[in-house]
């Protein structure tokens, strides 16, 4: 099995109540291949400028991700610079300059177009349907989105949810897409869009899964510290397709079970500045809070 994600990959300068970080690689599509592939082969599709060094190319390499889809073009690398709160919950973008990410026009080579699984990173919505309509009919395609894009391009968000299977949004972007202030509510006028599983991430208050009557609500795991909450939701993303796709299967304990491992990647996510934490992560580590999360959860009835 593969995985095909398209996003972007970036340089954040990070501010947080305790320390700061300038130059920290990010984007959705590094997060989420980083995470991703403990369980499966992932091509990457994205761009980057001539500012790219050559180490954080090295580093997703060396993980074994394909990197054949990474355009190369004379310019800058997206650049974010964001500032999170006190409560981390909260943050200011104070600078976003798309540079090269701005002409976007994702290529999906030969050799990716039959990949099994598809994530849509967060991008404009025409980028995402652009991208379906280069692939094979894969057997499950995850969607990320938020405000913006369900604000300024509904129509077109729209149009590219009629090929989706999983949503992964977070609490409020689900109410803004359906229109309901209840999530079950929402995730049945979502169901009717075309996602017929829903994934809500909470944060620091977990996840929910809902697909039709099937209900599953995990909690986030315990953390002493939070160095930088950036990408977390990417990274969810790539543990709960990653062990999607590992695991082959689509019932709803499957999907339970790869939400556990979305909420273990987040939780490592946010542990260090950047993709320092995540990259650093080993096989042994992650099954190992894994199995701490299911004895933290786990009781008998």
């Amino acid at each position: 099995m593969s995985i095909l994600t398209v996003g972007s990959v970036a340089y954040d300068d990070i501010i947080t109540p305790f320390a700061k970080r300038d130059r920290a690689l990010g984007g959705s599509a590094t997060y989420f291949a980083l995470a991703a592939h403990h369980f499966t082969k992932i091509n990457l599709v994205a761009v980057i400028g001539d500012d790219f060094s050559y180490a954080d190319e090295e580093l997703l390499r060396h993980k074994g991700i394909d990197l054949q889809g990474l355009e190369k073009v004379s310019g800058k690398c997206f650049y974010w610079k964001g500032e999170y709160l006190a409560n981390w919950n909260d943050r200011i973008s104070h600078d976003t300059q798309l540079n090269v990410f701005e002409h976007f026009e994702p290529k999906i080579p030969d050799s990716y177009r039959e990949s099994n699984f598809l994530f849509l990173g967060n991008i404009h919505p025409s980028l995402q349907q652009s991208v379906l309509n280069q692939v094979t009919q894969p057997r499950w395609v995850a969607l990320d989105t938020m405000n913006l894009w369900i604000k300024e391009t509904r129509s077109a968000l729209l149009q590219t949810l009629k090929s989706v299977d999983v949503l992964l949004v977070n609490d409020s972007e689900a109410m803004m897409l359906s229109g309901e202030y209840n999530l079950y509510d929402a995730a049945k006028t979502i169901a009717k869009m075309g996602p017929k599983t829903l994934c809500i991430k909470k944060g620091e208050h977990g996840a929910l899964l809902i697909r039709g009557n099937e209900i599953f609500t995990a909690p986030a795991y315990p953390l002493c510290r939070v160095v930088d909450p950036t990408g977390a939701g990417d990274a969810f993303a790539g543990g709960f397709l990653g062990y999607l796709a590992s695991a082959e299967s689509d019932n709803f304990d499957t999907l339970k079970k790869a939400v556990i491992y979305g909420s273990v990647m987040g939780s490592f996510t946010v542990e260090s500045f950047s993709v320092d934490r995540i990259a650093a992560l080993t096989d042994g580590d992650l099954e190992k809070r894994y199995n701490e999360f299911v004895d933290m959860t786990h009781f008998d009835s």
